[in-house]
């Protein structure tokens, strides 16, 4: 991405840039507060960054077809690195390089949903809602109720400047439920990856994902994934090694698979093709922005995201500032009147217990994590 250097960087913008980048490198605290040049905002909201968990629907309902434990933590592990390719390198695709989203407001809403077809049985929905604005966290809920295939979850990110890159430390974790024809049902405990934004001084960044991420199964079987960028056991970019591994009981060889996570992987002991994502995503179904309600993300950040794509940084960013100058307003305004803001799909969990529980079979860092319980309550448009 890099070889594209200073493309990414409007001739006009270069100067305002090297400003944000000297800036960067004297910050200390949380990046995640700091205001970026209008050219390099994304005219996405954080809000809807959930929806890349779906993009390819089928992969998330075929889930529930597994017959055996092992074969369903096969398919959540295809289908989770399935999901990295549009978390992870989307904007450089569309937008030539990494763009910083928009920060969601308190309250914001997410809402869509990809229709139902013979491939993937029901209809798959989602809500996502910003439950926390300092510091930022989003909770979203993915259901295909006819698959039996839930995945509940919440992210917040903590950002720092290090060796000309910035590292983004994800927090937070999923829960993938699978109901089965039996009637019990089966959780999967998912962590998140770190990032590094590299490219930064070419002024064209993109995402690198680094360490160790895991899907721990209740029924023993462990995903290890780790992530190598340039330079290590494949020399590429984006690279990842995942190891599935059985419960201790079960007496079978380890499932380890390799490749590029935004392109392809093979399944080491066979040679097979394990996952695919050169083919076409499929974007989500969200109402037109008429239809949608003043608090939903499309139509709350309408004139900023026109503005961006536009070119015109000025109007993006006078829209902008009346937003966060609304919301500093409403905060002050309960806090005169002693009022919280009342979430209206998620409820906040102290201490998520599906987290502990499977957390202590990996033996996950930290030990306890709190979560967002979904209350049942989002839209569900007809298909």
């Amino acid at each position: 991405m890099s070889e594209q250097a200073g493309e990414a960087v409007p001739a006009a913008q270069k100067s305002s840039w090297t400003s944000f980048l000297k800036s960067l490198a004297g910050f200390t605290g949380d990046l995640s507060a700091m205001t970026a040049p209008p050219f390099i905002l994304s005219p996405t909201s954080l809000t809807e960054f959930p929806a890349y968990w779906c993009e390819r629907p089928e992969l998330f309902a075929a889930i529930a077809d597994g017959k055996t434990e092992q074969a369903r933590a096969l398919a959540v592990l295809k289908w989770f690195i399935s999901t990295l390719k549009g978390q992870y390198t989307s904007r450089n695709e569309s937008m030539g390089s990494e763009k910083k989203p928009l920060n969601p407001v308190l309250g914001e809403l997410f809402y869509g949903y990809w229709p139902a077809n013979a491939a993937r049985g029901g209809k798959t929905t989602l809500v996502v809602e910003q439950v926390s604005h300092h510091p930022p966290i989003t909770a979203y809920r993915i259901e295909n109720l006819e698959k039996g295939v839930t995945l509940t979850g919440h992210s917040a990110q903590k950002t720092s400047f290090s060796g000309g890159s910035i590292i983004v430390k994800q927090v937070g974790h999923a829960v993938l439920t699978v109901s089965l024809p039996s009637g019990e049902s089966e959780e999967y405990l998912i962590t998140l990856p770190r990032l590094r934004i590299d490219g930064l001084w070419y002024g064209s960044p993109y995402i690198e994902l680094a360490e160790t991420s895991y899907i721990q199964s209740s029924t023993g079987w462990l995903s290890t994934i780790e992530y190598k960028g340039k330079g290590y056991f494949s020399g590429k970019s984006h690279s990842f090694k995942a190891t599935l591994t059985p419960h201790s009981h079960i007496h079978t060889s380890p499932h380890v698979i390799e490749g590029t996570w935004h392109t392809t992987s093979k399944e080491s002991h066979s040679g097979a093709t394990f996952h695919d994502v050169t083919s076409p995503k499929e974007e989500i179904t969200v109402a037109s922005i008429e239809e949608q309600g003043e608090w939903e993300s499309r139509k709350l950040w309408h004139g900023v995201a026109k503005g961006i794509r536009e070119g015109d940084f000025e109007s993006a960013a006078t829209f902008k500032g009346k937003i966060e100058n609304e919301q500093r307003q409403r905060r002050r305004d309960e806090s005169a009147g002693g009022t919280t803001w009342e979430l209206k799909h998620f409820k906040y969990v102290e201490h998520d217990p599906v987290y502990e529980r499977l957390g202590k079979l990996f033996k996950a860092n930290p030990p306890t994590e709190d979560g967002y319980a979904y209350l049942g309550n989002g839209p569900h448009s007809e298909s």
